[in-house]
């Protein structure tokens, strides 16, 4: 059953969403539903996505309410640094920041993070130095940067994952 369909989970989340996207439980919408969330996983299991396992679930929800919270305040920075005059506006920069995490997923994670959080973005990873590159687009301090991702995320995603 595996080979044939190997994520059973992102399979019916997959036929579900797509019920739900279209409103209705007809026959030929949730056959077509379960065509195409096949295709999805069988497609998945081709990118041969290294498996993760959660250490610590209370952890994992902990560090989700912390990135929401981070996104929101993010979003609130952000409008603050458009609206602001230019003489008033910090500079944007590039912080290099070297990472602990081994775990691909965790990396994925913290990559998702970054990104996902209004002006910051994942800008390179070398993964011999394991030095991460980061965009910020209103640059105080280098090392308070440094930290929040240290401390914040990538503390966390080690206890989480690792």
């Amino acid at each position: 059953m595996k080979r044939l369909l190997p994520y059973p989970v992102a399979w019916l989340a997959l036929v579900v969403m797509w019920v739900v996207l279209n409103g209705t439980l007809s026959p030929g919408h949730v056959m077509i539903g379960m065509i195409v969330a096949f295709a999805g996983v069988r497609g998945l299991a081709a990118l041969d996505v290294p498996s993760a396992r959660l250490r610590s679930f209370p952890k994992a929800l902990m560090l989700v309410a912390i990135v929401l919270g981070d996104i929101v305040r993010s979003n609130i920075a952000v409008a603050r640094v458009v609206a602001a005059p230019a003489a008033r506006r910090g500079r944007p920069g590039f912080v290099d920041i070297p990472l602990e995490l081994d775990n691909e997923v965790a990396l994925v994670g913290l990559a998702c993070i970054i990104t996902a959080t209004p002006g910051t973005c994942w800008a390179g990873y070398d993964p011999d130095t394991r030095m991460l590159t980061m965009h910020v687009l209103d640059l105080v301090d280098d090392e308070a940067s440094r930290r929040a991702i240290k401390d914040r995320y990538e503390r966390r995603l080690k206890e989480i994952f690792e």
